[in-house]
């Protein structure tokens, strides 16, 4: 429920169109692996805080991957969990280039 009223502030803040909100619910729909679940494998892959994420369609694994921004030190990793495996894809250090 959190999620949800979390991206609801963010497409109404935004101005992003009311849709989106039901293609992140046909997404998560989609996924075997649930936010708490994913949270907790990108935080064991890299350690710290979680500043952003996301469930999205991107290339690589099944195509659906939890996207979380890590924070810890001076440094924010990207960490992409697989939402229907829950294998870590990426972990790298977030540049301009990947944000």
């Amino acid at each position: 429920m959190k999620h949800i009223v979390s991206t609801l502030l963010t497409t109404l803040v935004m101005g992003v169109p009311c849709i989106a909100l039901a293609t992140s619910a046909d997404l998560a729909k989609q996924a075997k692996i649930q936010f708490p679940e994913a949270r907790a494998i990108a935080i064991k892959a890299f350690p710290g805080t979680i500043v952003k994420e996301e469930l999205e369609q991107e290339k690589g694994g099944s195509g659906l991957r939890y996207s979380f921004d890590i924070f810890s030190g001076k440094l924010t990793h990207e960490v992409g969990v697989d939402a229907k495996t829950g294998k870590v894809l990426e972990n790298a250090v977030e540049t301009a280039d990947n944000d």
